[in-house]
């Protein structure tokens, strides 16, 4: 099993009543895709934002194809915009 912690930030955070972090055991060899997927599962009100959601590995962009390593600290963002 791989265990994570999983940062949130903006609106992810406010969400789920304003938790910095989540932590969520996965099978080994889980993608991003499939941590999403859990995140949605267990956070009903996180589900609309998981299609749009930016995430790091250890503080490096990922995508959704990414293998998730154990004990690794992710971060999520929603999607930034600016002008």
């Amino acid at each position: 099993m791989t265990h994570v912690k999983i940062l949130l930030f903006a609106t992810l955070r406010e969400r789920i009543g304003g938790a910095k972090f989540i932590e969520l055991t996965l099978p080994d060899g889980a993608t991003i895709q499939a941590l999403k997927a859990q995140i949605a599962r267990e956070y009903p009100a996180l589900e609309q934002n998981m299609k749009s959601v930016l995430t790091t590995i250890n503080r490096e962009y990922a995508f959704d194809e990414a293998v998730v390593p154990d004990g690794a600290e992710l971060a999520m963002f929603p999607p930034v915009s600016g002008g």
